[in-house]
């Protein structure tokens, strides 16, 4: 939506009071915020006002705030422990606004991002679904070396679904529900990887690492990993 975006950049260069006009055109309340705006506001805003808007009460200038702050996490080292802060607000559209800036950063430096994901899964879920959120992006897996690396995140944060013990959690369902399509998105850029990484969860008898690893290999993208080994692994995970 280029036209969008160029009218959201020229307004908000044109004014000096941004919080209004970026509550005005948030979307909310409603089911979709504007996402675009959130890009363009992340994209111009200085730092000052990113920080100051991360700890917003207002829902919308929070998640400009969470979102435009990966810009700066390259060169601010307080950047990555305030999205960890924020990827446990209670506020799913803030937590949203992290991953947004965790992508922003992989497309700087995925390295990066990649060694800072390491970290967070061992986080809380909240945390650990961010990491899984912010790294399953597929423009950001191209490199098969990092894909690998990518898929050992998930795979460390599925050794911790499985070993949790309150399962009725908010916390919980969320990153449960983030597992059953990331997997997915990180297997698809690496197919062998990919199908080496899964085998083991595929064989799983936990019933919430099943219901992951069925909702994973109903994606269409798992079509590169071959028809029969998905339809194989369906058997198995439904059996």
């Amino acid at each position: 939506m280029p036209g969008k975006r160029d009218e959201y950049r020229r307004e908000l260069q044109s004014r000096s009071d941004w919080d209004t006009y970026l509550k005005s055109h948030s979307g909310l309340p409603g089911p979709r915020a504007n996402l675009e705006l959130v890009e363009v506001a992340g994209d111009l805003a200085p730092a000052e006002a990113l920080w100051r808007w991360s700890a917003s009460s207002d829902e919308f200038l929070a998640l400009c705030g969470a979102a435009g702050l990966g810009r700066f996490a390259l060169e601010d080292r307080q950047v990555l422990p305030r999205l960890q802060e924020l990827a446990a607000d209670p506020r799913w559209r803030v937590r949203e606004g992290v991953a947004i800036a965790l992508q922003r950063l992989g497309r700087q430096d995925m390295a990066r991002l990649i060694k800072e994901m390491e970290s967070w899964a061992g986080g809380s879920s909240y945390v650990q679904r961010a990491a899984a959120a912010g790294l399953c992006e597929p423009p950001l897996l191209r490199d098969p070396r990092q894909v690998k690396r990518v898929l050992a995140v998930l795979d460390r944060i599925t050794r911790s679904v499985a070993a949790t013990k309150d399962r009725k959690s908010e916390e919980f369902r969320v990153l449960r529900t983030a597992m059953g399509y990331c997997w997915s998105v990180a297997a698809a850029a690496s197919p062998e990887d990919g199908k080496a990484a899964l085998e083991r969860w595929l064989r799983s008898r936990d019933a919430d690492i099943r219901w992951i690893m069925k909702k994973n290999l109903g994606k269409s993208r798992m079509s590169a990993l071959g028809t029969r080994w998905v339809a194989s692994g369906l058997k198995a995970v439904s059996a």
